[in-house]
């Protein structure tokens, strides 16, 4: 892409590639499955299809999708609120959140292979975001739903998603927690940390595949990361538009906005990014400035008070932006254009 198109994404496929490789290599024998909900983007797909198990969804669409790209591919079909319709879906696995769902699953009189989600209240210290609340079921749900299994509808054991964005180290005690329990299939869910303070800073792979296989114990184990495989390939490009100062904040106006990556506003944070100088219009220098876009709210932010410098024509290059970023935003509000979308290749 050139420099001066913007806004864009920029999705960089070797990259993601010799990352998602990086990641099987380390988990050994834990199966590897994608959370789709993370980048549903087809040519980040085509590249994890590569290296991955399977596909974790949690919607029609992303079934659809999905299996419309890769039709031999298992699918793991997760997600509060399935419809009649939704359950009815082919699938490998299908994660059960409560009693009245598997119900209605075993009113359809089809075939399903089922691991019951479970929400265990364990202690999450350190999570950027626990899933609580009405995830899945406690240990009175599991035990209501136990007796209903018949021939046709299989329990194959437990899932349990508890939180995201945690170290190898949190994310392993949590593992030792669930796998107390009898279940010969356990998925473990992902929440593996992405730090967009420190962009260098990657989970550590090597430490969590060597302490689930020591938890496996015969066991077969499985975890459905989604941020922590994509969000390192992506970009989002821009241009400073307009520099000034108001109240003595220095602010930077950049093509586009949160509309189209809506990570920080989100996760409440700093998108990290680098400045590279094709301008030469009105500028500030050294000085605390915050990035803001295009949109008619005080919400539209991507940095705030970050000392650098910026002119106008500036090219802005936001990174960490492959995961949770343009397919969350809110792309038709005030129906600016969309960005175009680019991909590096081997």
């Amino acid at each position: 892409m050139r420099l001066g198109e913007a806004p864009a994404y920029l999705y960089d496929l070797p990259a993601l590639d010799e990352h998602v490789a990086s990641v099987r290599r380390a988990l050994g024998g834990t199966e590897l499955y994608y959370a789709v909900k993370a980048n549903p983007d087809a040519e980040l797909l085509r590249v994890l299809a590569g290296h991955v198990d399977g596909f974790e969804v949690s919607s029609a669409g992303e079934h659809a999708h999905v299996t419309r790209l890769f039709p031999g591919l298992p699918v793991a079909l997760g997600g509060p609120g399935k419809t009649d319709a939704e359950l009815r879906l082919p699938h490998h696995r299908l994660h059960v959140e409560s009693p009245n769902e598997l119900r209605r699953l075993l009113a359809t009189g089809l075939e399903a292979d089922v691991l019951l989600r479970l929400n265990p209240g364990l202690p999450v210290e350190g999570a950027a975001l626990t899933m609580s609340g009405p995830f899945g079921m406690d240990e009175d749900g599991i035990a209501e739903c136990l007796p209903l299994f018949r021939d046709r509808v299989r329990l194959r054991g437990l899932h349990a998603h508890l939180a995201s964005g945690l170290a190898a180290g949190p994310l392993l005690e949590l593992a030792r927690g669930l796998l107390e329990h009898a279940y010969e299939e356990v998925n473990l869910g992902g929440g593996m940390a992405v730090s967009y303070t420190s962009p260098g800073t990657r989970f550590d792979w090597a430490a969590y595949g060597a302490g689930l296989a020591a938890l496996a114990r015969g066991r077969r184990l499985r975890i459905e990361p989604g941020r922590a495989l994509t969000a390192y390939c992506g970009y989002y490009v821009t241009r400073v538009v307009d520099v000034k100062r108001v109240r003595g904040q220095a602010y930077a106006v950049v093509l586009g906005g949160t509309h189209h990556l809506r990570t920080p506003v989100t996760k409440g944070h700093d998108q990290p990014f680098a400045i590279v100088p094709t301008g030469g219009g009105a500028s500030v220098a050294g000085e605390p400035i915050t990035f803001v876009g295009q949109l008619c709210t005080p919400k539209d932010v991507f940095a705030r008070d970050v000392v650098t410098s910026a002119a106008v024509g500036d090219t802005v290059i936001f990174a960490l932006a492959g995961a949770y970023a343009w397919n969350i935003s809110h792309h038709d509000f005030l129906m600016h254009p969309k960005p175009a979308f680019h991909y590096l290749r081997a």
